[in-house]
């Protein structure tokens, strides 16, 4: 004869309806959720079930394999802005006041506002084509500043001519000082138009350098940044104007390429007609500057 329970209460109709005790450590603490018990959303499920994917760790994957994908194309070999105008500007201008400073016997047989005059008017045109940024580049802008590049090295290469001449002349009666500042001028001169000179015609331009893709023209100057791998060579690194300058300098102090690397002829021409301008002139003016001291 079965025995009955307590008064109030009911023994259970069905064994399954009470299960085994819950394990010390399955059992929800004060304030837990209940759903702590099933070990959480993201647990391992039992039967050999899986985590769920954290979507914060999916979007930074995605993110990390975007940036990836962009930094196997370098800057200078996919479309981008144009640089800004300024530096180009500042140095232009430094040019102009370089040559108004030379002294009129350096200047002859053209008067000596002439060239500079030239040149600030070609300069104001070229910065109402492309104010902020070098991106417009039609037949006549590119013309504009072939001829203001011309320019610029013509009468510097005048400068340098009377300069070398008066040196050479018995009699001179130059101070060692005069002679010492007309030929810095004519040195930094010198240094402006060559870097002039390569900007404009490395890979066709300022603008066509923004191009990149397949219809990219092959480089005619190698940076050290070309050739270095991704991870050590900034993403968004592409040669401006300020890169140019400091081929310019080194070429004109070492008198050889240093970092920068000519590729294509004409590059290796000019870089030696550079070269040797600027070891004549300053080796004509130290001497003779040496020589009156």
């Amino acid at each position: 004869m079965a025995e009955s329970g307590a008064p109030g209460e009911q023994a259970p109709q069905n064994p399954g309806d009470q299960g085994a005790p819950e394990p010390a450590g399955m059992r929800p603490g004060p304030g837990e959720p209940a759903s702590r018990k099933d070990g959480g959303a993201g647990a391992a499920r039992p039967g050999g079930g899986h985590r769920l994917p954290d979507p914060w760790n999916e979007v930074m994957h995605l993110a990390d394999q975007v940036a990836a994908a962009r930094t196997l194309v370098p800057a200078w070999r996919r479309p981008t802005r144009g640089e800004h105008r300024w530096p180009v500007t500042v140095t232009v201008v430094v040019a102009i006041v370089l040559q108004i400073r030379l002294s009129d016997a350096l200047t002859k047989p053209l008067p000596h506002l002439l060239l500079p005059l030239l040149e600030i008017a070609l300069g104001v045109g070229l910065g109402v084509a492309n104010p902020v940024r070098i991106e417009r580049r039609g037949k006549v802008v590119r013309a504009a500043s072939i001829a203001l590049i011309v320019l610029i090295t013509a009468a510097n290469a005048t400068s340098a001519i009377l300069l070398v001449h008066a040196i050479l002349k018995p009699g001179s009666t130059a101070t060692a000082t005069a002679l010492l500042a007309s030929g810095a001028s004519v040195w930094a001169t010198n240094v402006i138009a060559f870097a002039l000179w390569y900007w404009e015609f490395d890979r066709g331009g300022p603008v066509e350098r923004t191009v990149g893709g397949t219809t990219m023209r092959p480089p005619d100057f190698l940076f050290p940044q070309m050739g270095l791998t991704p991870d050590l060579a900034p993403p968004d690194w592409e040669p401006h104007f300020i890169d140019y300058l400091y081929l310019s300098f080194t070429n004109a102090t070492a008198f050889s390429p240093t970092d920068v690397l000519p590729l294509a002829r004409w590059a290796k021409c000019t870089m030696a007609v550079q070269s040797g301008v600027a070891l004549l002139v300053g080796v004509l003016v130290i001497a003779r500057a040496i020589n009156i001291l």
